[in-house]
């Protein structure tokens, strides 16, 4: 039984494919398979049932290639203290991020990560909130950045910044009049929100506090993009809500349509989030460190705001 032998079951257990799983682990198909089926001689067992498609871990697989995450996670260990001995920020960081701060986030943070740590590869992923959970659990990330808390005992929360949101009302809309708003302002309003599945969506709802509006609604429009959301405003009238980090990219035009909301305004906390087991601290750390050195003081401290659920 070798470690290569238990990256790649895992492998399999996260994909769900061979063929995937051999590509994620640089190796063809058949070599992937061979060593699988080598370790299930060894152990007397088989491990995955092919009869089925996506391919599914066997009952007693399941608990083998749970044991063998936990091995692949001590090995890992071994590499992170010779790094933290040795003062190097060096390999592979996997961050996952929701699409709500991706675009506004990551370009200044990643630009500067790779001039300091020059040895040190990055490989980024937007995803939904569940995906994010899903992916550190099975570890096909080590981070996600997304809104926080999740209240999850498998996983560690670190807070990094509040975000509010704001109000972005289209100058037909009878919001437009008014200097500030609140969450009642939107119940006869048609609100434009992103897909089912973004827990930005869960977040305005909650805001809001209503489905519902008035008007008949004859469009339907499924996006996971902020920037699509304002310009859905910006040409078809109506209203969304906004995180703060999107204002940087608004025009002077587009701004006068920005309402901030009365106190309390609501907000979200984003933060890191990793498995209990990681062991990539110093990666953490100098991922925090980039974060936090391009958000304002302001945002980097919790007010007395309603930090909205998700």
């Amino acid at each position: 039984m070798t470690l290569v032998q238990l990256e790649y079951i895992v492998a399999v257990d996260t994909y769900r494919s061979f063929v995937s799983a051999a590509e994620k682990c640089f190796v063809t198909q058949p070599t992937l398979s061979m060593q699988i089926q080598k370790l299930e001689e060894f152990l007397n067992v088989k491990i995955f049932d092919r009869s089925k498609q996506p391919v599914v871990p066997t009952e007693i697989g399941t608990q083998i290639i749970q044991q063998a995450r936990i091995v692949l996670q001590e090995n890992q260990k071994i590499k992170e203290i010779i790094n933290n001995q040795q003062q190097e920020i060096t390999g592979e960081l996997k961050i996952g991020i929701i699409p709500t701060i991706a675009p506004y986030l990551l370009p200044e943070v990643i630009a500067v990560m790779l001039a300091k740590y020059p040895d040190l590869k990055l490989y980024i992923w937007e995803y939904t909130t569940d995906d994010i959970i899903h992916h550190l659990k099975t570890g096909v990330i080590d981070c996600g950045i997304l809104a926080t808390p999740l209240i999850d005992t498998n996983l560690e929360e670190y807070p990094l910044f509040y975000e509010n949101f704001v109000g972005y009302i289209s100058k037909n809309s009878k919001l437009y009049k008014k200097k500030a708003i609140d969450a009642h302002d939107f119940d006869e309003e048609n609100i434009w929100l992103l897909n089912e599945g973004h827990c930005m969506r869960s977040q305005v709802l909650n805001i809001c506090r209503t489905t519902k509006n008035n008007k008949p609604q004859t469009l339907t429009y499924n996006t996971g993009s902020v920037e699509t959301l304002i310009r859905m405003v910006d040409v078809n009238e109506g209203t969304t809500l906004l995180p703060a980090l999107a204002l940087r990219d608004l025009n002077t035009k587009q701004l006068n349509k920005v309402r901030y909301f009365k106190s309390p305004e609501p907000v979200r906390e984003i933060g890191l989030v990793t498995h209990k087991s990681f062991v990539k601290r110093r990666m953490l750390q100098a991922l925090k460190d980039e974060i936090l050195a391009i958000i304002p003081k302001s945002m980097k401290q919790k007010k007395k705001k309603d930090v909205v659920g998700i």
